[in-house]
């Protein structure tokens, strides 16, 4: 590892209140990494999740809106997606072209190319961005009664709502009854890892009922990708927007990370489309100090 380096630091992404938030890695790759460095990234310096940004075919970052091609890694390996690693990134490229206001991104993934934006007031961004068309079906009973379980519910408790959601991969959303429930679970995470194997799932994305003005909690469980608990999920949020979209609920901000010591906020804003709800998904995040470049 080399000394600190300003192309890779550390950015808390959902940040509750100008507090907490998601550790993230974010680091300025220009293809040099290999993946199993990718991979050590998050683990050494103990984040969920790394981002890994190339900027533009020059790799300059000081342009009005730049083209920026993004991978993510946890400990596991890569994804296909990651929502509060996309505000993170946000965060980071507002931080480095230096001036306030809005600035705007345009993101290539492996599975898709999309827009963020992001509005910098000196240490905090507010980022947001579009997560793409979310799917939504009801899980099979085999779905149920493997994972449920797991999470301590059981399989006929959870009532109708359940709903399995993909934005590049499919989770599991499950209500329970109150923010009190919410906090009592305490999930078998190695036979929840093993059920979601099976049935091909990021994890499971637990919520409380939203209140008329759009609050509730979640707490999402993946450890398939080595995540016991996610402080902040904001695809998983994009996914219960989508959701909640067709019972009428129009904007939600959910309250995550309260379980692991770091809290968190996501917001999620829905919006008629031609094949069903537009999302709009976001949270603040401030940039930290540069990390050893890997």
């Amino acid at each position: 590892m080399a000394g600190p380096d300003p192309t890779a630091v550390i950015v808390h992404a959902c940040l509750r209140d100008g507090v907490g938030g998601s550790p993230t890695a974010v680091v300025l790759d220009e293809d040099r990494l290999s993946d199993g460095d990718r991979r050590r990234v998050p683990v050494e310096h103990g984040t969920s999740h790394a981002v890994f940004l190339r900027v533009g075919r020059d790799g300059v970052t000081h342009q009005p809106s730049p083209s920026v091609r993004m991978r993510f890694f946890t400990s596991r390996g890569e994804l296909p997606a990651c929502g509060h690693g996309t505000v993170a990134a946000l965060a980071f490229l507002a931080a480095r072209a230096e001036t306030e206001g809005s600035h705007r991104a345009t993101f290539h993934t492996a599975v898709r190319v999309f827009d963020g934006w992001a509005v910098r007031d000196g240490a905090s961004t507010a980022a947001s961005f579009d997560p793409g068309p979310v799917s939504l079906r009801r899980p099979t009973s085999t779905e149920r009664a493997s994972v449920l379980p797991a999470l301590g519910i059981a399989a006929d408790a959870a009532g109708p709502e359940v709903r399995v959601a993909g934005v590049g991969r499919e989770r599991l959303l499950v209500p329970v009854t109150d923010r009190a429930a919410l906090a009592a679970l305490v999930p078998d995470l190695e036979r929840l890892r093993d059920a979601c194997d099976r049935a091909g799932l990021l994890g499971a994305y637990v919520y409380s009922p939203p209140s008329p003005a759009g609050t509730l909690a979640a707490r999402m469980f993946a450890p398939s990708i080595g995540v016991p608990e996610d402080i902040a999920n904001a695809n998983s949020t994009a996914c219960l927007a989508a959701h909640l979209a067709g019972q009428g609920v129009r904007e939600i901000a959910v309250d995550m990370g309260d379980a692991v010591g770091s809290p968190a906020t996501i917001t999620a804003t829905a919006h008629p489309g031609p094949s069903g709800p537009r999302i709009r998904v976001g949270g603040t995040a401030t940039t930290g100090l540069p990390l050893p470049h890997p």
